[in-house]
């Protein structure tokens, strides 16, 4: 099946691939600047990878969680707001906002579901082709249920995100493929713990990562632990101390996710959880229908053996298969857009503080293709959907012709946790001297020279929309 719109490559659609809370948000500006869209999602409904964490409270409330231009156009539909003070589970920010925002019917019109895309290209070229590659419509492919059909669009706006792209176990980053034959022991991301106890109830549970998502499923493990006590609940981390772990704690400017590192702590204090700390996995083998897995910890070998369950919560990473004949500018160590990269790279950034940033900072070498929410950052764990919300209204902005827009980038997130020792950022400021200092105001954000890592200069853009 082929799909084709006007041969005026100013008239085609724009395309959005994936429809969670990013990928909506776009549509819904796009709407507003009176541009045609065609938002594709892979799932069967909206927010489908949302759904896989959906028993999870999120750290951020809800006035964090909702674009500005989507929540336009949800009260014009008689929508009403839920407390913006409270924090959400995944499947409530699905049920309570993600689906009445499909359902409007501008956006529902564009909407397609089951719609996997499977590459994305310049019509009539190859990535090697530069004769006017800039004036050529992109032409997706699309994978559904009875058919592939291809789409000629203008511009691509890819909000695909990283949950369905998980890291190994292994902590150098391969998957073995004594990891892969090992599969029906091991799960990756956050379980639903509370559908699935048989699953783990008195069994013997390694959970293998550091961030909040890891604590969340050791205090999960707790509670399974109470009642059913022969559960066993293990943790390996890379870090040489588990109080690296914490975070802020008390300290916390999002008091949900502050509550997780004390909580936890006392866990580990009562011996509910047994810790493996500076625990490098090497790989795993599977031995009489259980798991040994092998690490090093101080240039030592250190097999954990009978492991019934692995829960491996190290993060996930980008799927850029799909883009092979795309001409991205991607950073080599995080993914992330290039641009993107010193300003979130969790080598230097470590109290979760966030530059502003926009379209500038998201092109890559093909002209009026963006990625952009949580693919955009690559491997950097400290996405907040509120920086995916101002990134699509500054692409949009651009997109559309509006230049001025698209430079001011405002963003009002929380600092969080507890900032390193002496660690200098971006823009050559310690951040902190003494780690027992807070870095956890409020604080609104905006493109400027005084703290910007990256100037923009809005002369410099001026002629290069697609949709103006």
């Amino acid at each position: 099946m082929e799909i084709t719109f006007e041969k005026d490559q100013n008239k085609l659609p724009v395309a959005i691939i994936g429809a969670g809370p990013v990928g909506l948000a776009a549509a819904a500006h796009l709407i507003r600047k009176g541009e045609k869209v065609l938002l594709f999602e892979a799932g069967n409904s909206v927010g489908h990878s949302v759904l896989k964490w959906g028993s999870v409270k999120m750290f951020s409330p809800w006035q964090y969680n909702i674009d500005k231009e989507a929540e336009k156009l949800l009260k014009k539909s008689g929508w009403i707001a839920p407390d913006l003070t409270q924090l959400p589970t995944g499947r409530e920010l699905v049920e309570n906002y993600l689906t009445p925002l499909s359902d409007i019917p501008e956006i529902n019109k564009s909407l397609i579901l089951n719609a996997k895309v499977i590459g994305v290209g310049k019509k009539g070229l190859d990535k090697v082709k530069s004769s006017n590659r800039e004036n050529v419509p992109f032409i997706i492919y699309v994978e559904s249920e009875e058919y592939i059909s291809n789409y000629e669009v203008k511009a691509v706006i890819d909000a695909t995100g990283t949950w369905s792209n998980p890291n190994p176990v292994a902590s150098n980053g391969i998957f073995t493929k004594n990891e892969i034959n090992a599969r029906e022991h091991i799960y990756y991301g956050i379980p639903e713990l509370k559908r699935e106890k048989e699953r783990y109830a008195g069994k013997k549970v390694l959970v293998v990562g550091s961030g909040h998502s890891s604590i969340n499923i050791l205090l999960e493990l707790a509670k399974l632990k109470e009642e059913h006590p022969q559960t066993e609940i293990l943790w390996a981390i890379r870090k040489a101390n588990v109080e690296e772990v914490y975070g802020g704690k008390e300290n916390d400017q999002l008091a949900a996710r502050g509550k997780l590192g004390s909580r936890v702590e006392k866990l580990i204090n009562t011996n509910t959880i047994s810790t493996f700390t500076d625990y490098q996995i090497i790989d795993l083998h599977k031995h009489n229908e259980k798991v040994n897995v092998k690490g090093v910890v101080k240039d030592k070998i250190v097999v954990i053996e009978g492991i019934d369950k692995v829960i491996s919560a190290t993060g996930s990473r980008p799927d850029f298969s799909f883009l092979r004949e795309v001409r991205l500018n991607i950073d080599s160590a995080i993914e992330s857009s290039y641009e993107l990269a010193p300003l979130i790279d969790p080598n230097i950034h470590s109290c979760g503080t966030v530059r502003p940033h926009g379209e500038k900072e998201l092109r890559h070498f093909e002209k009026n293709f963006y990625i952009v929410g949580m693919k955009s950052y690559g491997r950097a764990p400290t996405f907040l959907l509120a920086t995916g919300y101002e990134q699509v209204r500054s692409v949009v902005a651009y997109l559309t012709g509006d230049f001025q827009g698209a430079v001011d980038v405002k963003l009002e997130l929380p600092k969080t946790g507890v900032c390193s020792v002496g660690l200098v950022d971006c823009c050559g400021e310690e951040t902190v001297n003494n780690r027992n200092e807070s870095c956890t105001t409020t604080k609104s954000v905006e493109s400027s020279e005084s703290i910007s890592c990256v100037q923009i200069n809005p002369k410099e853009i001026n002629n290069n929309s697609c949709c103006s």
